[in-house]
C-alpha cells in the first residue's frame, strides 16, 4: 500500500462575506485597521443636512407667495340665503321637512341659510322646487 493518494480537492467553509451595513461598523473598520487593510472614507455632500427635502419646496413656496390670487370657496349669496328662509318659511316649514322634503341632511339647510354652503347647483334646484 504504498502509492495511496488522495483524489479529491480540499474543500474551505467560510462566513458569508460581510454585507454593507456590517462593513461600515465601528468594530469591521477597526479589524481592518488593525490587519493593515485599506481603508476609504467617503463623505456624503449632504450628510447631516436635510437639503434633498427642503431643495424643490423652495421654489413651491417661492411661487405660492408670488401668487396673489385669493383662494377662497364661493359662498352662498346673501340674496339667496334670504330667499330660501323667507320661502320656508312662507310655506310653515322647519329646516328638517325641508330637508326630509329634497332628501337632503338637514345640516345642509341650515348652512344655505346661514351662508356657510358652497353653492351646488343641484340643491339649489331641489330647494327651487320645492318651494315654489
Amino acid at each position: 500500500m504504498a502509492g495511496i493518494s488522495q483524489d479529491w480537492e480540499p474543500v474551505v467553509i467560510r462566513k458569508k462575506a460581510p454585507t454593507a451595513a456590517a462593513r461600515k461598523d465601528e468594530k469591521a473598520v477597526n479589524a481592518a485597521r488593525r490587519a493593515g487593510a485599506e481603508i476609504e472614507t467617503v463623505r456624503k455632500s449632504t450628510a447631516g443636512t436635510n437639503k434633498a427635502a427642503s431643495s424643490s419646496t423652495t421654489l413651491n413656496t417661492r411661487k405660492l407667495d408670488e401668487d396673489t390670487e385669493n383662494l377662497a370657496h364661493e359662498k352662498v349669496p346673501t340674496e339667496l340665503k334670504k330667499a330660501i328662509m323667507q320661502a320656508r318659511m312662507d310655506k310653515k316649514l322647519t329646516q328638517s321637512q325641508l330637508a326630509q322634503i329634497i332628501n337632503e341632511k338637514p345640516q345642509i339647510i341650515q348652512e344655505y341659510e346661514s351662508g356657510k354652503a358652497i353653492p351646488n347647483q343641484q340643491i339649489i334646484s331641489k330647494l327651487e322646487r320645492a318651494l315654489v
